[in-house]
């Protein structure tokens, strides 16, 4: 039986993974309580627990609610008269009570101090395993409506509950973001074990030739070579280092704003590689005598990769460069630094166009935005 992490206080990897789930959903929630496209929000916890650790510290549930708020209730004063659901599942009975009880007091408290008689957001509590919860016909109906926007968290217990199957069918959900846990080191010691490849194809998966620390960035890219090759989606990784284990995150997103976002919050953990609460790219750590706050081997690397990419006429424009920035789980403020490098050391040429620094947003990019280059 997996550990109730609720039982005791949060450890550090532990408080990472909800810290990124809070300061991704604290970029997100602004966007779709302001856009237009959208008839309701609905915001899914489906692995909720019991709200809170043994010394009182918020997990998912209340960070949501904490994060709903906004800075002095800003969010609940815009979010009036719009539909934003919050749903949390937990499949323990006991723990799904306390949910209920911890949800309850919060809102209460809140209420408190706010001056509303009733919160303006809903909130709605499952008590099901997940694909009981997941499958149900008015979940999937919201899932599948381009109406609604939808924020996913499946903080699950190790590796088994997002297959194939779940994956395929979040990537195709219209205005969709997604976040799941997953335990990859887990994966990677059973590889060969039957209750493994039932869910995971293993032999997909190159784990020997790459060292343990790389193992969840592994599992990731499995998820990512399922996605059809003319399906413009993004995803990305964050990996977790518990004592001798590696766990992670995997982010999706159909929108490029979407990545934007989750990278911002991914760089401000790991200033050398967005993508790790360690080294994992084997950069000189602080103080060392080789140390330069501006070097960071995955941006040399992509640096290179960009460079022959523009050689081999793959990336031809700004918009393509930028989704290939995206894409490799970089700043776009790093393709900006590099594409004026290369401009200025006279590598390539503007062929169409004028030259901009237009990198955030990049879904506004208008024609006039666009240009095009080449190697001189």
């Amino acid at each position: 039986m997996a550990k109730d992490i609720n039982k005791s206080s949060f450890d550090q990897a532990t408080k990472i993974k909800l810290d990124i789930f809070r300061e991704s959903f604290k970029e997100w929630l602004p966007i779709f309580i302001h856009t237009p496209y959208v008839e309701k929000r609905y915001i899914y916890d489906f692995f909720a627990g019991s709200g809170m650790d043994s010394e009182m510290n918020s997990g998912s549930p209340l960070i949501l609610l904490e994060e709903a708020k906004g800075q002095d209730l800003m969010h609940c004063s815009k979010s009036e008269g719009k539909k934003i659901v919050f749903a949390f599942n937990e499949k323990i009975k006991k723990k799904s009570k306390e949910l209920e009880q911890n949800v309850n007091h919060f809102v209460k408290q809140c209420l408190q101090n706010c001056n509303r008689e009733k919160c303006v957001y809903e909130h709605h509590f499952g008590n099901f395993n997940f694909k009981e919860a997941f499958n149900r016909r008015n979940v999937l109906e919201i899932m599948n409506n381009p109406k609604y926007s939808k924020f996913v968290l499946l903080d699950q217990y190790g590796f088994k509950e997002v297959d194939n199957d779940i994956f395929n069918q979040l990537i195709n959900f219209p205005k969709t973001d997604f976040i799941f846990f997953i335990s990859s080191s887990f994966i990677n010691r059973f590889q060969n074990h039957p209750s493994i490849k039932k869910y995971i194809e293993t032999e997909k998966i190159e784990f020997k030739k790459s060292e343990p620390k790389h193992c969840h960035k592994l599992v990731s890219q499995y998820f990512k070579n399922t996605i059809p090759k003319n399906k413009d989606y993004y995803l990305h990784q964050f990996s977790i280092k518990k004592g001798p284990n590696y766990y992670g995150l995997v982010f999706g997103t159909s929108h490029s704003l979407g990545m934007e976002k989750f990278l911002k919050v991914c760089w401000d953990q790991d200033k050398m590689a967005g993508e790790a609460n360690f080294d994992i790219n084997n950069d000189f750590k602080i103080g060392t005598l080789f140390y330069e706050e501006q070097f960071s081997n995955k941006i040399e690397k992509y640096k290179e990769d960009f460079y022959n990419k523009i050689s081999n006429k793959e990336i031809t424009s700004n918009i393509d460069a930028l989704k290939f920035t995206l894409k490799y789980g970089i700043q776009t403020k790093n393709y900006l630094d590099i594409i004026l490098n290369f401009l200025e050391k006279d590598k390539i040429k503007i062929t169409r166009g004028k030259f901009n620094k237009k990198i955030s947003s990049i879904h506004k990019l208008k024609y006039n935005d666009i240009y095009e280059f080449a190697i001189k």
